[in-house]
């Protein structure tokens, strides 16, 4: 990955690319979650919850399975745009401009990804907040109640944190890789790659909280009319609660994220290696015969 890979590759087998790093993304997405679930689920009721409310600690895994069949192929189509699509993009624009090209890449990579993400988010927090038992049962439900867009629910105001949240993370991480590997002069290991991804999660985690509080409470309010969109959410929020409701769950958020960014990584980083090492000895042993 980097600046060097688009230097170096002039030319790549885009189906190759985009299967590798579909397994990739799919394999990190699955760890990351089922690792670090708990820690979501305290977030987001943490942001869900007004006033003075008790925040509930049991059933920190609920909705756990339903959300993986969703997180498996959003990762998995997330990463597997976002390769092909950064290689072409290093291909085509200056080296200088490298950046341009992680933060476009990363941004195409979340919207083809967002038609998977947007009904398994819903689903999950619907159920992390007590409202549905299973996941069958909450597609079910949501659907009866309120239509097929129900699922979508709270669709703009995630695009509106997740275009940013990935186009920056993926950015930042590429770009301190970038600058890690021409000081050190050589490839970086697996506890290297996964702390920059634990920085590069931070900071994005931080900066992206107050549009992740308004996708949570869009998300969360079903058929409710409490918020009748993003502006009105941000509107009724501070009005209500004041700028400091901005910033609910920042804590957990920061340390989900920055965890998760730290094992997605690295283990994004370790598949794509042992993906090209079968490569490679495929490659060998075609030659050799």
């Amino acid at each position: 990955m980097g600046g060097g890979e688009g230097g170096q590759e002039k030319s790549f087998n885009f189906f190759q690319v985009l299967l590798e790093g579909s397994i990739a993304g799919g394999t990190a997405g699955v760890v990351v979650e089922t690792a670090l679930y708990p820690i979501d689920t305290i977030k987001t009721r943490l942001q869900a919850a007004r006033g003075g409310s008790r925040i509930e600690l049991k059933g920190l895994y609920s909705g756990l399975g339903g959300n993986l069949a969703g997180v498996l192929p959003a990762s998995a189509i997330f990463v597997g745009v976002y390769e092909p699509t950064k290689r072409k993009l290093l291909e085509t624009l200056p080296e200088n401009l490298s950046a341009v090209a992680h933060f476009t890449a990363g941004a195409i990579g979340g919207i083809a990804a967002s038609l998977i993400r947007v009904p398994t988010e819903v689903v999950k927090q619907r159920m992390q907040t007590g409202q549905f038992k299973s996941a069958p049962n909450a597609v079910r439900l949501i659907v009866a109640k309120e239509g097929f867009k129900g699922l979508y629910a709270g669709y703009g105001s995630f695009l509106l944190r997740d275009l940013p949240f990935d186009a920056i993370q993926f950015c930042i991480y590429e770009q301190l890789r970038i600058g890690y590997k021409l000081v050190a002069k050589r490839e970086l290991n697996d506890p290297e790659n996964a702390l920059i991804g634990a920085f590069a999660g931070a900071i994005t985690g931080a900066i992206t909280t107050p549009l992740d509080v308004m996708k949570t409470r869009l998300m969360v309010q079903g058929q409710g009319t409490q918020y009748s969109g993003i502006v009105n959410c941000a509107q009724t929020i501070l009005r209500e609660e004041g700028p400091k409701a901005f910033l609910k769950g920042i804590e957990p958020r920061v340390l989900w994220i920055g965890i998760g960014g730290s094992i997605f990584f690295g283990v994004l980083e370790k598949t794509k290696s042992m993906l090209a090492e079968r490569r490679n000895r495929e490659v060998r042993a075609v030659k050799d015969e």
